[in-house]
């Protein structure tokens, strides 16, 4: 069972997308599935210029709640910027690489919940 920490930082990271505009926003529960998080948040922007607002936004509210990114991956590019925060994992794409890469097709195993289970 994910612990309260983690449940809010997927929670904090799903607002900051949302209010950024960031579309299809999805939270995959990945605990039984993987070592490596308890929540992949996986969310998609129009342009580079959003993309990177997005990442940005969650960056900083994480941040400020005292979460700061273990590690960042493709902030230049912003096809697919990836930013870990041990517990939970955001990808932020542009639509064309999320289509590409398919994560949610690679994760299905883990359980997609609503932000409202958090």
């Amino acid at each position: 069972m994910a612990d309260k920490q983690s449940k809010e930082m997927a929670k904090l990271a799903y607002d900051a997308l949302a209010d950024k505009k960031a579309q299809d926003i999805k939270i995959i529960n990945i605990e039984g599935v993987s070592v490596i998080a308890d929540y992949f948040i996986i969310a998609s922007g129009t342009n580079h210029n959003q993309v990177q607002a997005m990442a940005d936004s969650v960056d900083e509210a994480l941040h400020k709640a005292g979460h700061p990114a273990k590690q960042t991956e493709g902030y230049q590019s912003a096809n697919w910027i990836l930013l870990d925060y041990g517990d939970i994992i955001v990808h932020v794409f542009d639509t064309e690489n999320r289509l590409f890469y398919d994560l949610e097709r690679i994760w299905r195993d883990g359980k997609e919940i609503q932000v409202e289970e958090l």
